[in-house]
């Protein structure tokens, strides 16, 4: 009889042992799909223009130069119009992040900084210049470069790169939505992300 109840006792300890490491196996495949799915994702995401605009400048170009001293000032000046496009991307497949399978949790490490292109038209108008003091390619490219630098400050003084990172945050929300349907956890900055409002106060 003790013999029976023997054998019967190891043979439930073999079939709990065996449905344990079934299952244990099991857990495991999933966090690995799990994983690579999220990894899939990430590396998808790629590069995302979230904001376009259109800025137009009128810019009074002058130059003049002295010869022979200050005896003869010759000059050269135009009026160009400047219509310029430009867009603001972030380079999503540079997200350096970490994925733990063991707590199930993503963590975004580092979010890359927004790039912002600059597509100017030029149109020069009332061109002047001296045979002495001719327009070159180097007075182009001053113009070009001042032109730049001041779309610059106006885009800054605008609500592009703002509007960029409402973008941005609206594609984050796409990670959480993700992790959280998967029962993963999402972490930003430290902070653990437990609903969609709260990218709203990260800061980028």
């Amino acid at each position: 009889m003790r013999k029976i109840l023997f054998g019967v006792i190891i043979t439930l300890i073999i079939l709990f042992s065996f449905k344990y490491c079934s299952e244990k196996k099991k857990d495991k495949i999933t966090l690995q799909e799990h994983s690579a799915l999220i990894q899939e994702s990430l590396k998808n995401v790629g590069k995302l223009v979230v904001t376009e605009g259109h800025f137009s400048q009128v810019f009074n170009y002058n130059n003049s130069k002295d010869l022979f001293g200050s005896l003869i000032s010759v000059e050269k000046k135009a009026l160009v119009v400047v219509n310029a496009d430009v867009t603001v991307a972030y380079d999503l497949s540079k997200i350096e992040y970490k994925i733990n399978e063991e707590t199930k949790t993503l963590t975004i490490l580092n979010i890359p900084k927004e790039e912002i292109k600059i597509y100017p038209d030029f149109e020069y108008y009332d061109v002047q210049a001296d045979f002495l003091n001719p327009f070159e390619a180097n007075d182009y490219n001053a113009i070009k470069k001042t032109v730049n630098q001041q779309l610059m400050k106006k885009i800054e003084a605008s609500d592009l790169k703002s509007n960029a990172q409402n973008r941005l945050i609206s594609e984050l929300a796409k990670f959480y939505i993700l992790t959280n349907s998967l029962g993963w956890t999402l972490q930003y900055n430290q902070n653990t992300i437990q609903a969609v409002e709260e990218l709203n106060g990260l800061k980028l």
